[in-house]
């Protein structure tokens, strides 16, 4: 575990036990080394050879303040309260003197140098000992031009160890810190249990999820070799000069440029990475990606300060309108029926608690007393289904047994603030069923008066905890990493969901239990199906502004969306069709009042309808994001080529670096 002190600026270090900080059990997520390439922990936090090339030895800052975000690159205001503390490297008591050890340090990028010959990919592996099918440093490419006028780009990317890191943020678990020893992020794997959210709030593929393993981990910087004087691993094995490492906006030797972007680099204003970029060569207007997503990087006619030259835009590549039924599954499979149930059982709730108290005509046989039995049968249902979507969101977790660790960053992280919004709505739920519908248990030892009290209470808790908690949901995925989940249709979707399914099971269940006692449910569904029609129409008005916003804004949400239209097309047409024909029906069931077996047919029908459009456009939602990511090769991080390689049966082989499944 990371015991963590903070400076006056707020930024954390680590320190020595009794006075801070220690890794136990070995160097840890701080350390970063790989056994073996660590020294003892008699002493060495990273044993050095006697022939260290004088290239690999950090270089001295020019002595800049700020960097070119207006942020200080010192990042300890009192030097001599940290003077002395340990990083506890590889259990080591050494401590580093390097004089400019609390700089935010980072990497310098050529990318008129790089070959592309993966060295520091190679070192960073070799280093922290990775399986094939994790790289902490990748190295991808963008291509353009023309034969003979054919340029190529390559780029090295690794963590970025920026000054917002919204992986930092994001994560529930809070395994994330960053230190003013060099400005590094670090991580620890073993407090993770593996959601994956940080791998979607970052726009560099910095965190690698293991699903294997169940969860993160990611570059650290190569902090032990940092405190002996060494630059990072991948740095020193660099044949090219291409990559180098040093405190931020200290241009290395034979560098002009400290740029912040170059082509394929997503547009740094997300985080602000300490990472700076030489380009000198003259490129194409046009920069094609090679990997299998549909984007092309264009000139700009303006620049400015902190934004690429290069701005994404969709390819203009042929594509075929398809199904690719099979292809809608993915990781987030229980997310999809998580995210729905969840918003069925809180529309289904408000409605059995608020409806009743409404004077509309046929509301009142929702009431517990006109029904007990039922209201009682459909709250222990709705209970029932919602513990069965609690439990498949844990097994969407790489380590389900560590669920309890998502309340810890209810500060700053949606995932758990969504967490803890749900198990409020849900312990309120319960509450509110026990205390209707067994008071007995409670009143011989409190007032009858009081029970009922406690009821309306804990039943006011959840129809408040509920929607805050698709609020919290609807959060998570505003990520400006994923502009195709980035807007506002997110939070019209969660809420249409709620309003649609959730009087969609109460209207279903009522109309069932009213025919089989020979009672009329007409004026109750007439009631509820316009319930359903508002929820359809709202989340059909988000499709339609989210669809026409994504064409307009170009990059990654209109490539998002032109997947949609084409690899998917079928599939979203055929979603678009069942919206339409499910606010058709809902609204025709409506107006002509059907009752009786006739009429509970045809709204087992138009549930059935409802249920598949809704559950094919949740598919869609998860399976259709293209992030802002770094481009990747032919094969090497390419979904094209891993879809291959799962097919064919070259995920197989280990060194391929392809999982044969994904959790």
């Amino acid at each position: 575990m990371l015991n963590v002190q903070v400076d006056k600026q707020g930024m954390a270090y680590l320190a020595p036990p009794g006075g801070g900080a220690s890794t136990e059990g070995g160097c840890g997520s701080g350390g970063g080394c790989s056994s073996g390439s660590c020294g003892s922990s008699e002493g060495h936090a990273f044993k050095t050879r006697a022939n260290e090339p004088a290239y690999t030895a950090l270089p001295k800052s020019n002595g800049a303040k700020l960097n070119q975000w207006g942020k200080a690159i010192d990042l300890a205001e009192d030097h001599k309260a940290l003077t002395g503390k340990s990083l506890r490297i590889n259990n080591s008591e050494a401590i580093s003197t390097n004089p400019e050890r609390y700089k935010q340090h980072g990497f310098h990028f050529s990318a008129d140098n790089c070959i592309g010959c993966h060295a520091c990919e190679a070192a960073c592996s070799e280093k922290n000992d990775l399986p094939a099918h994790i790289s902490f440093r990748s190295v991808g490419y963008v291509e353009g031009g023309t034969y003979p006028d054919f340029r190529r780009v390559n780029i090295s990317m690794a963590c970025n160890h920026c000054d917002d890191p919204v992986c930092l943020k994001g994560c529930p678990t809070r395994a994330y810190t960053k230190f003013a020893e060099y400005g590094a992020v670090l991580q620890d794997p073993d407090i993770c249990f593996g959601c994956g959210y940080c791998t979607w709030v970052c726009p560099y593929n910095a965190p690698q999820l293991d699903p294997i393993k169940g969860e993160v981990s990611k570059c650290n910087m190569c902090v032990d070799r940092l405190e002996v004087g060494l630059k990072p691993a991948c740095v020193s094995a660099c044949l090219a000069g291409a990559l180098d490492f040093g405190v931020i906006e200290t241009a290395p030797e034979n560098r002009e440029q400290t740029k912040l972007a170059i082509p394929g680099f997503p547009t740094p204003e997300i985080t602000h990475p300490n990472i700076r970029f030489q380009q000198t060569k003259e490129l194409p207007r046009e920069m094609r990606r090679t990997d299998s997503m549909p984007l092309v990087y264009v000139k700009k006619d303006e620049i400015s300060k902190g934004k690429n030259s290069y701005a994404p835009q969709v390819a203009d590549k042929p594509l075929d309108r398809e199904w690719n039924l099979k292809k809608l599954r993915s990781r987030e499979d229980p997310l999809v029926l998580f995210t729905l149930i969840t918003q069925a059982v809180v529309g289904a709730f408000l409605l059995l608690f608020l409806a009743p108290m409404v004077p509309i005509a046929g509301m009142e046989v929702l009431s517990y007393a006109a029904h007990p039995v039922a209201h009682a049968a459909l709250l222990f249902g709705l209970l029932a289904v919602e513990t069965f979507a609690l439990a498949l969101s844990t097994s969407h977790l790489g380590k389900p047994h560590r669920f309890y660790r998502a309340f810890n960053n209810l500060r700053y992280s949606p995932v758990s603030r969504e967490v803890a919004g749900v198990a409020v709505f849900f312990n309120a739920m319960g509450a509110y069923t026990v205390l209707m519908v067994l008071p007995q248990l409670f009143t011989w030892l409190v007032p009858p008066a009081l029970v009922q009290g406690l009821q309306t209470l804990a039943g006011w808790v959840a129809v408040v905890a509920g929607p805050l908690a698709l609020y919290a949901m609807n959060r998570i995925y505003r990520i400006k990493a994923r502009p195709f989940w980035d807007h506002w249709q997110v939070a019209t979707s969660f809420y249409g969901s709620m309003l649609t399914l959730g009087a969609l099971v109460v209207g279903v269940v009522y109309a069932a239990v009213l025919v089989a006692q020979g009672e009329s449910f007409a004026s109750l569904l007439n009631v509820l199906a316009w319930t359903m029609a508002a929820g359809l129409a709202i989340e059909g008005l988000g499709l339609i502004a989210h669809a026409r916003d994504l064409s307009r804004g170009g990059g990654e949400g209109a490539a998002s969306h032109r997947v949609q239209r084409t690899t998917y097309g079928n599939t979203y047409l055929l979603r678009n069709l069942g919206l339409a024909l499910s606010l058709a029906l809902v609204i025709a069931l409506g107006v002509t009042h059907l009752d009786g077996v006739a009429g509970l047919w045809a709204w087992v029908i138009t549930a059935a309808v409802i249920l598949a459009t809704a559950t094919i456009g949740r598919a869609l939602f998860y399976v259709l994001v293209i992030p802002t990511t770094m481009p990747g090769a032919f094969f090497w991080r390419n979904k094209g080529f891993e879809e291959h390689a799962r097919e064919t049966g070259l995920a197989n082989m280990p060194q391929v670096g392809v999982l044969p499944n994904v959790h």
